[in-house]
């Protein structure tokens, strides 16, 4: 018996690899990849400057562009749904780390801590959605995600602007250092919420799976 394709809604992704993958949304996503490599490469070699923090802000923004325009035009598809959320943990997660730094007068103010905490939230959100998905579950972004990565992109964006020296403003050290940690409580708190999102989907598959 042959499945009726035309019943399928229409954004539904393309489970297959091919031609219909390279299309303008997940060209965006590469670029984004690509700008982060530069971006790392920049805050590696100590040229903090304005450049560093302009190109954070392009690759974080546009976050939002590959999946709207994704939507839009119906070219949602799997290499979408797997490059999109790649790309934002690396330019998230990589720049914290390469914000890493031992203190000093150039000093961006993030911690081990919050490098840990940061990808270690991300490797297990990512680990957890991708054993409940496997499992036919929902465990796409809610809120609590969606605004822990807003306000992550604020503080680092933060932290960079702390690190050119013509943004000597006294008051941004004491703001970048709230927002860091707020960002870190606030990614902790979210990875609460996806796991006990978690366990109510798994609970709620259990007396399926029950022998009678």
């Amino acid at each position: 018996m042959t499945a009726d394709i035309s019943s399928e809604p229409a954004n539904t992704p393309s489970i297959r690899l091919g031609r219909e993958s390279l299309n303008f949304p997940n060209l965006i996503t590469v670029s984004r990849l690509g700008l982060a490599a530069i971006l790392f490469a920049l805050i590696d070699s100590g040229r903090w400057g304005i450049t560093s923090t302009i190109l954070f802000v392009v690759a974080a923004a546009t976050d939002a562009l590959d999946g709207w325009l994704a939507r839009r035009y119906g070219q949602v598809t799997t290499l979408g749904r797997i490059l999109d959320p790649f790309a934002d943990k690396i330019i998230v997660g990589g720049t914290f780390l390469f914000l890493l730094t031992p203190g000093g007068e150039q000093s961006s103010g993030v911690t081990a801590w919050m490098v840990i905490i940061v990808i270690g939230r991300e490797m297990f959100v990512s680990s957890l959605r991708g054993f409940l998905e496997q499992h036919g579950h929902d465990f796409s972004a809610n809120f609590s995600g969606k605004f822990k990565m807003v306000l992550q992109c604020v503080a680092v964006t933060a932290s960079l602007m702390s690190l050119v020296p013509s943004f000597d403003w006294p008051w941004l050290i004491p703001t970048r250092n709230v927002l860091l940690w707020l960002a870190v409580a606030v990614t902790v708190w979210s990875g609460m919420v996806y796991i006990v999102r978690g366990i109510r989907l798994l609970n709620q598959a259990a007396p399926e799976n029950s022998v009678n």
